[in-house]
C-alpha cells in the first residue's frame, strides 16, 4: 500500500515505490495481511512477527477479516506507531 501515487515531483519526502514481498499462496495459506508501514513500525517486521505471534494465532481463530484488521491496528497503536495505519486481512478459509 502506498499513498504517494500521483505527481511524484510534489512529494519530496514520500516515495511512491512500495515495499513488496512475493509469497506463494496455496491450499495451506490461511490469510494474508496487506498493510501500510504504520502497522509494522516502530518495530521491524521480524520484531513484529515475534511480538505478535500470539495475536496472529488468535487471528487465525477469528474467521472475520474485519475484526482481524481491527486487532492488528490496535496492536500497532499500542506500540505507539506514529505513521498512518492501513490494514486489510484477506482470509482464505
Amino acid at each position: 500500500m502506498t499513498r504517494a501515487f500521483g505527481d511524484g515531483r510534489l512529494k519530496d519526502h514520500i516515495t511512491a515505490k512500495p515495499d513488496v514481498s512475493i509469497e506463494t499462496i496455496d491450499e495451506d495459506t490461511e490469510f494474508i495481511i496487506l498493510a501500510s508501514d504504520g502497522l509494522w513500525k516502530p518495530s521491524e517486521k521480524y520484531i513484529f512477527d515475534c511480538q505478535t505471534k500470539r495475536r496472529l494465532t488468535a487471528l487465525e481463530k477469528l474467521n472475520d477479516p474485519q475484526e482481524a484488521s481491527k486487532e492488528l491496528i490496535k496492536e500497532a497503536l499500542s506500540r505507539r506507531s506514529k505513521d498512518d495505519i492501513s490494514c486489510i486481512v484477506v482470509m482464505f478459509h
